[in-house]
């Protein structure tokens, strides 16, 4: 086991802080690490694609366990995948897809690994038919602040406190997963522009789920009959012999490989580095737009293409300045559209200089005590964080926000305030009383759970 001292910070490069990182090799020395923990307790941490602070610990330990990476085989008559934390979904992705079987929820990025995947219980862009990520585990092992390793089954109270615990339960060191029969390693994707956040919302709701897989890109530099324009993308797995758009009928390869990369800003030269500021981030949201079609249907993708197509582009971080980003996700239930508008317009008229913003819809609410997704919109974006009077202005929206009955997500915040958090968590209590339970020393902290009081 490597152990060396570095400063860490979540994937927005914000609040670097310094600890002791251990590089476990097995199951033995995670549980060794835990067992000698110090009074600033250990964290787990995957990839740090986590936006905020989540996986760090201030002059404590985390407990890195991207080495942690076997995939133990796939159970074709169970339809299940028992796997290390530390595998990433992309390299899951890669191991199942020409075996005809996908991870059970695919996020945005395949860059986090499955422990990161259910301790921030991550949603896909089919929420409304699979749920989030932890929904579709059947079992997961837990190194608790004992040092034992538990099985730990849906349905059971210590399940719920670790998806979405956010790593404060317990280490996760492996999963059993259930896994989705395609038949092709290609998606059949439409794509239509709206003119405006009502045209946008009416487009999503419009055909029911027949599409199972849908989120959107939304312009918030738009303003006037513009604001809240933007495109929406909805996807279904394609079959052997669908056909693909202009194109004669085709057999599809199971096997399809990933999508060539693509430029960070189509039809524009790249960016200079330092912070993307208001009219850049105008002129390359009005390139995005006018240079998607009005509306295209068939277009085949491979799936990760589909899933994972940022992955492909250039690290766009620098482009935000040295202070990092902020990503702000939040969900406002259904009936609260008037709320997503006024954050909305409030994010258009402040000029801000928002690039990526993408909009889901989320059907039923997880049963994890803090999992984030509820049955509403969920809109998320990422600002410069050295942009003036942006924690005011988002606190702002936090209260607004709660107001509705919404809430902010804990996995990637990195600057809410603690009484917001109780306020947009009504489970936060049965949460911190399993944790006290479970872990009366505190073995598991990390710079979020202080600053939130988790």
């Amino acid at each position: 086991m490597s152990v060396d001292t570095v400063s860490l910070t979540g994937w927005g490069r914000t609040a670097p802080t310094t600890a002791v990182r251990f590089r476990p090799r097995g199951y033995g020395e995670a549980a060794a690490v835990v067992r000698g923990r110090g009074p600033r307790g250990v964290i787990a941490r995957g990839l740090g694609r986590s936006p905020g602070d989540a996986a760090q610990n201030a002059g404590g330990s985390v407990l890195d366990l991207s080495g942690l990476a076997r995939v133990d085989g796939v159970d074709a008559a169970a339809g299940v995948v028992r796997c290390d934390a530390g595998v990433s979904l992309e390299r899951l992705l890669r191991v199942l897809l020409p075996l005809g079987w996908l991870p059970p929820v695919l996020p945005g990025t395949g860059r986090v690994t499955v422990g990161g995947a259910i301790a921030s219980d991550l949603p896909g862009p089919d929420h409304r038919r699979a749920g989030s990520f932890a929904r579709q585990v059947s079992a997961l092992e837990l190194l608790t602040a004992d040092g034992e390793v538990r099985t730990v089954l849906p349905g059971t109270a210590l399940f719920d406190a670790t998806a979405g615990g956010l790593g404060l339960t317990g280490v996760i060191l492996g999963a059993t997963l259930r896994l989705r029969r395609v038949s092709t390693g290609l998606m059949s994707v439409s794509t239509e522009r709206a003119g405006d956040l009502d045209d946008l919302l009416a487009r999503f709701t419009a055909g029911g789920d027949r599409l199972p897989y849908a989120s959107a890109w939304v312009d918030l530099t738009a303003r006037g009959r513009a604001t809240g324009r933007g495109i929406l993308t909805r996807g279904e797995h394609a079959t052997p012999y669908m056909r693909p758009a202009h194109a004669g009928r085709t057999r599809l390869s199971q096997r399809s490989g990933a999508a060539p990369g693509r430029s960070l800003l189509p039809g524009l030269p790249p960016l200079p580095g330092g912070l993307l500021g208001p009219a850049a981030a105008a002129l390359c949201n009005e390139v995005r737009y006018r240079g998607s079609p009005r509306a295209r249907t068939g277009e085949l993708r491979p799936v990760s293409a589909f899933f994972h197509s940022s992955d492909a582009l250039p690290d766009v971080r620098p482009l935000y300045g040295r202070g990092g980003l902020v990503r702000y996700r939040f969900t406002v239930g259904y009936g609260q559209e008037e709320t997503l508008h006024r954050v909305v317009r409030r994010i258009a008229a402040r000029r801000s200089p928002a690039v990526r913003a993408v909009l889901q819809r989320f059907g039923a609410a997880d049963p994890g005590l803090l999992s984030f997704a509820a049955p509403g919109w969920s809109l998320e974006l990422d600002l410069p964080a050295a942009l003036p009077g942006l924690g005011r202005f988002l606190d702002g929206v936090d209260e607004e926000v709660a107001a509705a009955g919404g809430r902010v997500c804990l996995a990637q915040d990195s600057r809410m305030r603690p009484e917001t958090a109780a306020a947009m968590y009504p489970r936060l209590a049965e949460f911190r009383e399993l944790r006290a339970g479970l872990d009366p020393a505190g073995a598991f902290r990390s710079d979020l759970s202080r600053r939130l009081g988790l």
